[in-house]
């Protein structure tokens, strides 16, 4: 089944191929300046750390409902064993057997591709069985600094929690903008909270999967226009799930990665984020994120950091 015309036409709007010219691996990342990153180390004030990966265990986020993916497999290779001869010092080490985007993640640009391409125009055929991305692997996203700002939208609604079937829309975020009392700026990193995490921490993790709110099919357009560097989420799926338009699978997906050239995050732990934000009264902090860099790799484990 084709892509509607309704979802090209918004591709047509959000396309920034060529922005950064034809050679560009990185996308959106191109926004976070050096003048970006000062201003956001003038958020720290008080250096208050908040960490916002999930812990990385066997009994993870997956469910099995994504093929392929399986939670970390951690195996010890060797205990106080004296390597060099007895009496010598004696080395631990493990293994661990996972999915790369199997809990706390950033997809690359080149997770999705659609109609044969995937950024910049570039054909989907350049990621191959053993090179991986030959463009636009997530070891191209070097470094990711940046001013983060938490849109809280349960919060702006007066709500723990959206429901399963809750699209998050440009109007979502303008109000829990208004709640956070910044605007979200070029170079931002924006992260949406809908505290479908909290039934994933709860022990329910089928719960956490599926139905799961998430983005909407039209807020690719509200990030377009704010200049977003990146988008992550404490969901499974990032955007709603099931999708909001009958059988268009992954459509923000594509929007975000393959027309705009945005890195995607899912699975992060906002919720220790948002009491810290009532906490401090304020939204925005210095975030770290920077991705493992796996050459080639679609996707890497990310252990984010915000500070206060």
């Amino acid at each position: 089944m084709s892509l509607p015309e309704e979802f090209h036409e918004i591709a047509r709007r959000v396309n920034n191929w060529g922005r950064w010219g034809a050679d560009d691996e990185i996308g959106t990342l191109n926004l976070i300046t050096d003048e970006v990153v000062r201003g956001a180390v003038a958020c720290v004030r008080t250096g208050r750390r908040v960490p916002l990966g999930l812990p990385l265990r066997q009994d993870g986020v997956q469910t099995g409902m994504i093929p392929g993916r399986v939670n970390p497999l951690h195996v010890m290779v060797q205990i106080n064993q004296e390597i060099f001869g007895p009496g010598t010092v004696a080395c631990s080490d493990d293994v661990v057997t996972m999915g790369l985007q199997a809990a706390t993640h950033w997809d690359a640009l080149t997770h999705v591709s659609h109609s044969g391409r995937i950024y910049n125009g570039r054909p989907a055929g350049t990621i191959t069985p053993h090179g991986g991305a030959e463009f636009s692997g997530i070891d191209k996203a070097r470094h990711i600094v940046s001013r983060g700002v938490l849109l809280d939208v349960p919060r702006a609604l007066g709500r723990e929690r959206l429901a399963g079937d809750h699209a998050v829309t440009p109007e979502d975020l303008e109000g829990a903008e208004e709640l956070a009392g910044t605007r979200v700026r070029s170079g931002d990193v924006v992260l949406v909270r809908t505290g479908q995490v909290r039934a994933y921490l709860a022990g329910d993790r089928h719960a956490y999967a599926y139905p799961s709110p998430g983005l909407s099919v039209r807020t690719p357009e509200w990030f377009h226009a704010r200049d977003v560097a990146a988008v992550a989420n404490d969901t499974m799926t990032f955007e709603i799930f099931p999708p909001e338009i009958e059988n268009l699978w992954l459509p923000v997906h594509a929007l975000d990665l393959v027309e705009m050239g945005m890195l995607q995050g899912q699975n992060w732990n906002l919720e220790e984020l948002s009491t810290a934000c009532g906490q401090e009264g304020r939204y925005s902090f210095l975030l770290s994120a920077t991705p493992e860099p796996f050459v080639g790799a679609t996707g890497t484990p990310v252990a984010p950091v915000a500070v206060f």
